[in-house]
């Protein structure tokens, strides 16, 4: 019987042993405002000797959960984000034995509200922004079901067209960013939001919570899906990161906001309101058991890659100023873990 047991266990752990080597490609999942950067080193990577790895565009919070649900072959080795990781997400992480994670900050993007170049270009502050896509607004001081329906019984100066903006669902870290900098930043100067501070449940459902009354339409995680959209309905507006807008100019633009175009030198220094970091985050414990996950890094952390006249700068990315760069460059090639 014992022989029988010790025979089944060595069976077991060669089973095992087999699925361990059974995977030879990184496996990339996440954001998909990162995803055209990432496919962009991905297709460099196995140019120069390396097995490309495969990069699957599910969203910041889908690729989050997928990473975070445990070591293994089973599971991705990297995650994108266009956001930063959360506690909550770390500690999620942990529960699963995914402890040492190391963080990669890659440069910053912009979040456009764009429509198709036939159409008219618009002007908008994030108030007004906030007015168009908020569940609640306030009028004669109190909050009530958003009742605008086209642009200009917000303001005047805006179109005679009816609100239908494409925006990305709630596990994109473009969504997260686009509340953070947009419908929370507005809700500041709303009295009657700024009066549920002390109840925060209520504060927060006031200042996040986007109407589904059909003006705003959950778009997917398919940016490319939102510019075909708009290119065929003049009159719709789509949220997206910057990259997109950079990669279709001949089809859409960008909508100025609070007096700053969309642009990579508004972006760069802080001019254009609406931008955000971006990141990849590396499972540790793959490395060295999945090949090539190193090196993948250092091939991203390039200067030829990331860097302001790198290949990645074609795909739209905002590169990080030089000093910042190059500390980035030394903690992502050094794996350095994840201080929150």
């Amino acid at each position: 019987m014992l022989t029988k047991t010790f025979a089944l266990a060595t069976v077991a752990t060669l089973a095992l042993a087999g699925t361990a080597q059974a995977r030879d490609q990184i496996r990339i999942v996440g954001s998909s405002t990162v995803y055209p950067f990432t496919t962009a080193v991905a297709e460099q990577f196995g140019r120069t000797g390396g097995k490309t790895p495969v990069v699957e565009s599910t969203g910041t919070g889908g690729g989050l959960k997928l990473f975070c649900s445990g070591v293994g072959v089973e599971f991705p080795d990297i995650t994108n984000a266009s956001r930063r990781i959360k506690k909550t997400e770390v500690e999620q992480c942990a529960q699963n034995g995914v402890k040492d994670i190391v963080e990669v900050k890659i440069g910053y993007d912009g979040i456009v509200i764009a429509n198709a170049k036939k159409g008219a270009r618009v002007s908008l502050t994030r108030e007004q922004i906030f007015k168009a896509l908020a569940k609640q607004v306030p009028v004669n001081g109190k909050l009530v079901d958003n009742p605008y329906k086209t642009w200009d019984q917000i303001d005047p100066s805006l179109p005679k067209a009816k609100i239908e903006v494409l925006g990305p669902p709630p596990t994109s870290g473009t969504r997260d960013a686009f509340v953070e900098l947009v419908m929370e930043e507005s809700c500041k100067k709303v009295p009657e939001i700024e009066a549920l501070k002390d109840d925060k449940k209520a504060h927060a459902a006031a200042c996040k919570s986007v109407r589904e009354d059909g003006a705003f339409i959950e778009a997917g995680e398919n940016d490319n899906l939102i510019v075909q959209k708009l290119d065929a309905n003049p009159n719709a507006f789509g949220i997206f990161g910057y990259s997109f807008l950079d990669q279709n100019k001949d089809k859409v633009q960008g909508s100025i906001v609070e007096g700053a175009e969309p642009s990579y030198e508004n972006i760069a220094d802080g001019k254009y309101p609406v931008s955000r970091p971006m990141f990849f985050y590396v499972k540790k414990a793959h490395v060295g058991q999945i090949p090539g996950i190193q090196e993948f890094v250092t091939e991203f952390t390039s200067d030829k890659a990331w860097g302001p006249d790198g290949y990645l700068a074609d795909k739209g990315l905002i590169a990080m100023p030089d000093a910042e760069r190059k500390d980035w460059a030394t903690k992502a090639q050094g794996l350095s873990p994840l201080s929150m």
